[in-house]
């Protein structure tokens, strides 16, 4: 009995001791499992932040020696003196480019002792001697991007501390002529730390390769502060190391943190991400108390707890992966969107300095006979036509060149220009065009899509230098979310494969950038590959690219497919009517030397021109006086723009026709749309003669038969 009772308690004593050890070894596991959990999740979390500090980081410095180099090309040929001179134009031109970057204070010029020449604060530049600062010292001593220290600014310069970015003055001798330098806000580092590290206990920070700390989250009053070279990180920078991560404590703030650093690609700069320690292990602690209340009950309910953990894990890894995929299509869009938006303000300016230069050789044109005259003038005319097609192909990959979409059979209109395509290779590369059996109809700009076919074929042409093959084929799919563009419905795909030696994969994600080429410099522009990007973007559809090196590339051009029947070709316009009697046209242009070359033309073209430099100066014009047959007008204008003019002039005074003008516009399409006459800068004489007279004759037959 005494027996049976012993064994009893010992069997009783051992259940209990086996309830108590066995959660509890559970449970130690699990909390270990969750502390190795925790620390790879901050890992992650902390590369994942350096990577977006770096980019952030490595744009802003792009940004910045951008507007350095434009300023340096703008001085390039101009001595101190000139500089001087012209003081009061370059002090608008610093101060737009530092008002159009919120991280840029300020930019000056200084001259080789350090005395300021311009600068975009204060007009005229005070005087005084910088030759002291770190700014003007550093490209002194040595070429290249110097990054300064982070400093108060000098009186009468108030505002916030700063840092420099400072290049040595450009000079045809090689010599020190003075320096170039950019004041750059570490606030707005900080201001851009701050939402990227919402977290509890993050950091992050910019750091030159010296130590010298630029810009710091959480920010801090004192200004001079530096990284201990004898520390972890100082050693790590001092023995040129590119990127790493260590546990630190910080003497600043006394607070241990978990950092990776990461040294910016030709600056002496580095960026910091981390989280501190403390807020790592908070993070495993309130881990664990949730396992302690759900998980400690019963052993059953901790292995459950611990495989919802497991298929949680799988959950945020793949969609972990699948954010990933989404942000870099997303940067690469943002980032060819940028160059489209720059491209295109580019476009807008060089189109009417290439209108001012070819209206003036026009003008120069009717006064020299001399015949080696007329050959310059036949030079210059000829670099206007090719810088037209420069910025036709800009405008192309920005989506803001007017598009005259018309319905065309894809695979007709390749057959039509295969003659073409097979004139621009040389005679040992083969083109075959897999013509489709079907009609497969698209609406698109027939002129741009025979451009991008052409450039489609010279890209092949100089991927095969030995020779090779060029495979053009249609046919249709049924799309859904494909592609980063989310392309939903039926499309007409054009395949264009060569036998080349294919792309890179370091560069396939850049080879659509405005000016990105391979080439050498008298074989490509860099453009071509952008148009046909800007082409299918403007016709709602997408590109894409796959290449093997050694074997070849092939690009898929996708493009929205339509039921309705191809545009029949249009018939020979009539011939032009001529116009008869004396008229007056309104012209309204806000340039000068546009309007200037503009009213040569008209004139030339029998009218009288009446100018106005704003669309309200326009108004009032036509209100006031009764003998204005035609009004020609600028799109883009301050104040009311043009084709708002032109809804004006239509409702108030619809006897009247307008025809519009524009180097680039976002509101070009609207204006097609509307059924206004829109012309495209630069225009020649021989259009603009044609579209006034054509205008005329809409509106009122009998004045100009």
């Amino acid at each position: 009995m005494l027996t049976a009772q012993r064994d009893s308690l010992r069997l009783l004593r051992a259940i209990l001791v086996a309830s108590v050890i066995l959660p509890a070894a559970l449970f130690s596991y699990a909390g270990w499992l969750a502390y190795r959990s925790n620390e790879d999740s901050a890992e992650r979390q902390i590369d994942k932040t350096r990577d977006i500090v770096t980019e952030h980081a490595l744009k802003i410095f792009e940004s910045v020696e951008r507007s350095i180099a434009e300023t340096a090309e703008i001085v390039r040929d101009m001595s101190d003196d000139e500089i001087r001179a012209n003081e009061a134009g370059l002090h608008e031109r610093l101060k737009r480019l530092a008002d159009g970057s919120e991280q840029i204070k300020s930019m000056w010029i200084f001259d080789k002792n350090g005395r300021v020449l311009v600068n975009s604060m204060l007009y005229p530049a005070p005087p005084g001697d910088f030759s002291d600062r770190d700014y003007f010292k550093g490209p002194l001593e040595r070429t290249g991007v110097f990054v300064g220290r982070t400093l108060q600014p000098r009186p009468p310069f108030g505002g916030a501390p700063f840092f420099s970015v400072s290049m040595r003055r450009p000079s045809p001798d090689g010599h020190f002529t003075g320096v170039i330098q950019t004041s750059v806000l570490p606030e707005y580092f900080e201001g851009f730390y701050a939402k990227v590290g919402r977290d509890s206990g993050s950091y992050a920070a910019l750091v030159r390769e010296d130590g010298a700390i630029l810009a710091r989250y959480p920010a801090t009053d004192t200004i001079a502060l530096t990284v201990k070279t004898d520390g972890l990180i100082g050693r790590a920078m001092s023995a040129g190391s590119i990127e790493g991560a260590v546990t630190v404590v910080s003497a600043l703030d006394g607070i241990e943190r978990r950092v990776a650093y990461r040294k910016l690609p030709k600056l002496p700069v580095y960026v910091y991400a981390g989280l501190e320690t403390r807020a790592i292990r908070n993070m495993w602690l309130s881990q664990l108390g949730a396992y302690m209340l759900v998980g400690l009950p019963a052993t059953a309910a901790l292995i459950a707890i611990v495989m919802l953990a497991l298929a949680r894990t799988r959950r945020l890894y793949e969609e972990a992966e699948r954010r990933a995929v989404a942000e870099n299509a997303l940067k690469q869009s943002q980032r060819l969107e940028s160059l489209g938006r720059l491209t295109g303000g580019v476009a807008h300016d060089f189109n009417n300095l290439l209108m001012v230069v070819g209206g003036s050789v026009q003008k120069l044109r009717r006064r020299h006979t001399d015949l080696q005259d007329r050959r310059t003038l036949d030079m210059i005319d000829s670099a206007v036509a090719k810088g037209a097609g420069l910025t036709r192909q800009l405008l192309s990959f920005s989506r803001r060149h007017n598009v005259a979409a018309k319905l065309v059979d894809l695979g007709d209109a390749v057959t039509r220009f295969a003659d073409v395509l097979r004139q621009s290779v040389r005679s040992h590369i083969s083109i075959d065009i897999e013509a489709p059996t079907e009609s497969i109809v698209v609406q698109i700009d027939p002129n741009e899509f025979e451009i991008a076919l052409l450039n489609l074929a010279l890209n092949a042409r100089d991927a095969m230098p030995d020779g090779g093959r060029i495979t053009v084929s249609i046919r249709t799919e049924a799309l859904k979310n494909f592609g980063p563009k989310r392309l939903t419905g039926d499309y007409a795909i054009l395949g264009f494969a060569d036998t080349g030696v294919g792309i890179p994969m370091e560069i396939r994600d850049r080879i659509f950038e405005p000016f990105f080429t391979t080439k050498p410099v008298d074989r490509g522009t860099g453009l071509g590959l952008s148009q046909i990007y800007g082409f299918a973007q403007q016709s709602n559809g997408a590109i894409t690219v796959e290449s093997e090196i050694g074997r070849g590339t092939r690009f898929d051009l996708f493009l929205p497919r339509s039921n309705e029947r191809a545009a029949e070709e249009p018939e020979d316009d009539d011939p032009l009517p001529a116009m008869v009697g004396k008229h007056t046209l309104l012209l309204v242009e806000d340039h000068p030397n546009v309007a200037a070359v503009a009213t040569d033309y008209a004139e030339q073209c029998g009218f009288t021109v009446v100018k106005a430099t704003s669309a309200e100066e326009a108004v009032d014009l036509l209100n006031r006086r009764k003998d204005i047959d035609l009004v020609f007008s600028d799109i883009v204008m301050p104040g009311m723009s043009g084709i708002e003019l032109a809804r004006l002039i239509r409702d108030h005074h619809p006897e009247t026709p307008v025809v519009l003008a524009s180097g680039y516009s976002d509101r070009s399409a609207s204006a097609l749309a509307e059924g206004f006459t829109l012309l495209q800068k630069p225009y020649t004489l021989k259009i603009l003669r044609k579209a006034l007279i054509q205008a005329l004759h809409t509106a009122r037959p009998s004045a100009a038969e």
